[in-house]
């Protein structure tokens, strides 16, 4: 079996951040620096027998740092960095996601999450530290696929729930935190601001750049199909971004499986062709904005 030393480091890093251990830590239990570790991470050539010393520090099993079979991640944080990693060499985004495409979401999204997170960790008590620095990796993870997202502009088509929209408006960015009505409002705000760029782009149709409206039943699961030129990948995602980092509602899980890919394809392409699109989605997305401001 050949070894891809550079994902093998990429999918170290997630499990590492998945974990909750610090990069010490783990370089302590396995006997070697944390300089070493942060070589492994970047696709040094690591020995089989490290693979299964890690593999069991971080109790996964060995196959799934070599990528072979479902990677699958419990914490928001992993699933994140992981996605990032795929992100970097995807050419095409094909996604089922809830109310928003967060790559194209606006910089006072990522804002109003680190606000509303901030607000829970400074109500933590003897967790502050500990909750403050999980916010931290993940806002920074979120915010370099942004940048990625930036730079590279990979095509996306992304279908997005009325439901979801509904929701997203009546309880705003975070609305599933218990944070204080001043957060709550500023989340409103900034969710009306993001519909309404979102009803921008779908009139506008920028090339390489698709959204579809639901209307219809609510998609039961959540995922994206990502291309590149020599791999695709299925990523099933149980994790809204604003999911604070600490907590285990769902299990992620990553796969390049042929059959998993293809299923899911399918199912995304009989909902596009029953989603609404352009001038017709955005006009509807505005009446729902529109009817939640007025009611």
């Amino acid at each position: 079996m050949s070894m891809r030393f550079n994902e093998i480091g990429q999918q170290l890093r997630a499990y590492r951040l998945e974990s909750g251990l610090r990069a010490e830590e783990i370089a302590a239990r396995l006997g070697v620096s944390r300089a070493a570790l942060y070589r492994y991470e970047k696709g040094e050539v690591i020995k089989l027998d490290t693979i299964k010393r890690l593999a069991e520090l971080l109790k996964i099993s060995p196959l799934s740092l070599l990528g072979i079979g479902v990677e699958y991640y419990v914490r928001p944080v992993g699933y994140f960095e992981r996605l990032r990693q795929i992100e970097e060499s995807a050419d095409q985004i094909l996604e089922i996601f809830g109310p928003l495409c967060y790559l194209t979401t606006s910089e006072a999204f990522d804002l109003a999450l680190a606000e509303a997170f901030d607000e829970l960790a400074d109500n933590a008590g003897a967790e502050r530290a500990a909750m403050r620095s999980q916010a931290e990796q993940v806002l920074g993870i979120l915010a370099a696929r942004k940048r990625m997202y930036s730079v590279r502009r990979p095509n996306i088509i992304c279908m997005i729930s009325l439901n979801g929209v509904r929701r997203l408006l009546e309880t705003g960015i975070a609305g599933g935190l218990a944070v204080s009505e001043r957060v709550r409002r500023l989340g409103r705000q900034v969710a009306e601001t993001e519909v309404e760029n979102m009803a921008a782009l779908m009139e506008a149709e920028p090339m390489g750049l698709q959204f579809g409206l639901l209307t219809g039943l609510e998609p039961s699961s959540q995922f994206k199909v990502l291309r590149a030129r020599d791999r695709v990948t299925l990523a099933i995602n149980p994790f809204r971004p604003e999911t604070f980092p600490g907590v285990q509602t769902g299990v992620a899980m990553i796969t390049a499986a042929d059959d998993a890919v293809a299923a899911h394809q399918r199912v995304a392409e009989s909902n596009w062709r029953d989603a609404m699109k352009g001038a017709t989605g955005a006009a509807r997305l505005r009446q729902l904005a529109g009817a939640i401001a007025a009611g």
